[in-house]
This record gives C-alpha cells, sequence and structure tokens, in this order.
C-alpha cells in the first residue's frame, strides 16, 4: 500500500439527503454564497479530516466544485466572473480546514460538462480543454486537479491537458458502468492507454461506481496507473440510481473489505454516491488499521 491518503464520501448525496438542503443541478459549490452554506461546508468536511488524522492518514481535500464549470453555471445563472470567485473561494476554504492538519493535499475538483452517467454530447479533446481551461484557472491556487466521474477519454484529454498548460497535475476519475466499461462503452483499460498516448495524468482513479462493477476488470500491468477510488455506496446501476428517491446507502463495513481485496495500489481512498463518513471510516479500519 502506498502512502495512504483518505478524501471524502458522496457530498452531493449527503447534503441532500441526511442534511436536507437544496443542491439544485447537485452543486454544491452555491452553498459558498453565504456563511450559512459555507458552515454546512465545513460540517460537511470536518469527520473527514478528523477520520485521516486519527489513522494517521494524509486528507485530500477535495474542493465542493464538482458542477462550478462553465455549462452548469450557466444554467444555474450565474456569471463568469461570480463563477471564478466562487472557484476560488473553495480553494480557500479548503485550506482553511487543512489548518491544523498534516499531509493535506488541496484539490481543485472539476466534473464532466455534460451529464454524469449519460452525456449528450461529446467533447473533442480540443474542445474539452478549452471547455475545461476556464474552471481550471480559477481553481489555480490548488495543489491539483482532479477530473471526477469522466465518462469518456476525450473529455478526460482535454482537463489533463488544461491542467498541465495551467502548471498543475492532474488526476484523472473514469466512471464505469455494472460491466466495468466506460458509459462510453470504451473500456477502462483502453481509456487510460489514450489518455496516457495524449496526456498523461499523474495517475487513475475510479469513482462513481460499485467495486462490484469494476473489480473483476483490474488484470494487467495497466492497474498499475490506478491508484484511487471512490465508490458508490449501492451495487445499483447508474439507470436504477437515477431512478430511486430513496438514498441507498449499502453496507460500510462490506464495503470496506471490498476495497481491502481490490488488486491495486492505493493511495487515495474515499466515497462517491450514497457514502457518507461511516463508510469512509470503514474503508480507512480496512486499509489502515490502528
Amino acid at each position: 500500500m502506498r502512502n495512504l491518503y483518505l478524501t471524502d464520501g458522496g457530498i452531493e448525496t449527503v447534503l441532500i439527503f441526511e442534511q436536507g438542503l437544496d443542491l439544485p443541478l447537485f452543486a454544491a459549490f452555491t452553498l459558498l454564497d453565504d456563511e450559512a452554506g459555507t458552515e454546512a461546508l465545513r460540517r460537511y468536511y470536518a469527520p473527514y479530516l478528523a477520520l485521516a488524522a486519527a489513522h494517521g492518514l494524509g486528507f485530500v481535500a477535495e474542493t465542493p466544485t464538482w458542477r462550478a464549470s462553465p455549462r452548469w453555471a450557466r444554467e444555474l445563472g450565474y456569471p463568469d466572473a461570480e463563477l471564478a470567485a466562487l472557484n476560488r473561494r473553495a480553494v480557500d476554504l479548503m485550506r482553511e480546514l487543512a489548518g491544523g492538519y498534516e499531509r493535506v493535499v488541496v484539490s481543485g475538483c472539476v466534473g464532466p460538462s455534460d451529464d454524469g452517467y449519460r452525456p449528450s454530447a461529446l467533447l473533442s479533446a480540443e474542445a474539452a480543454e478549452a471547455y475545461h481551461a476556464v474552471q481550471v484557472a480559477s481553481l489555480a491556487d490548488a495543489d491539483r486537479i482532479t477530473a471526477i466521474t469522466m465518462t469518456y477519454a476525450e473529455e478526460a484529454i482535454g482537463v489533463s491537458r488544461a491542467a498541465a498548460r495551467a502548471g498543475l497535475p492532474c488526476v484523472i476519475s473514469f466512471t464505469v458502468e455494472t460491466d466495468g466499461r466506460l458509459p462510453s462503452g470504451q473500456s477502462l483499460a483502453d481509456a487510460i492507454a489514450q489518455v496516457d498516448a495524449a496526456a498523461p495524468p499523474a495517475f487513475y482513479m475510479i469513482n462513481c461506481a460499485h467495486p462490484t462493477h469494476f473489480a473483476a476488470t483490474l488484470d494487467g500491468a495497466w492497474t498499475d496507473r490506478i491508484r484511487g477510488v471512490r465508490a458508490n455506496a449501492s451495487v445499483l446501476s447508474h439507470a436504477e440510481l437515477d431512478e430511486a428517491t430513496e438514498l441507498d446507502g449499502g453496507d460500510p463495513a462490506d464495503l470496506g473489505a471490498r476495497y481491502a481485496a481490490l488488486p491495486l495500489d492505493l493511495s487515495v481512498v474515499g466515497g462517491c454516491c450514497g457514502t457518507d463518513h461511516r463508510h469512509v471510516a470503514a474503508i480507512a479500519a480496512a486499509l489502515s488499521p490502528r
């Protein structure tokens, strides 16, 4: 196991289903509009930082900016200047929360330009670079960029290039369907090879899928490039989760055991949809018992 870092869980599902907050378009960055929302974010991140400290692990403070890119901001009514300010505010908040803790990496979170499960418009690598460069520029004070829930290789290439032009390391996190393939139909191995050939990031992660969806596909030298996992709590497919009216929290202990069984040398672990501090605690206990 590499030098291990924890990160948080499924921020949007926790804030919506557990804390009863309204996040239009699944956009947590809107909470940065005022002090009450910012305080809600402080409360959200606190238990994860405490978990990392309790286990003697590092922490990746991922900004709540998965939806803070131009397309989504326009739909929410944010002008460009305000969007840039909110991205910068998110980095500042992570720096504030990191105070007093050792080994904290502030990561600027970038999400997909379209739906995270079923994108209707696929960008070329060049168009994706131009699109994501706007948000990456406003996250320039972060330690690195992490693109979360990438659904196809070309968009991942664009993010990686945008980060490189900004002088920032980049992590690419792909999501997969229940068959272990990207929503585009491409295999994870082929997507990693395609991105590495065009704009290699620091490493890759898998997120927004349950370990049962991808564990069987993790075979071959290419898996050395995967160093992080942020799994869903539920074994349901993306389509089933979209239709669900209640949160499926799964089994935290089982999820932790499944992380420990993955044939990966992990350096970043956390959760995605349906997970909270209980799931991340179980993952930490399984991978770094104290």
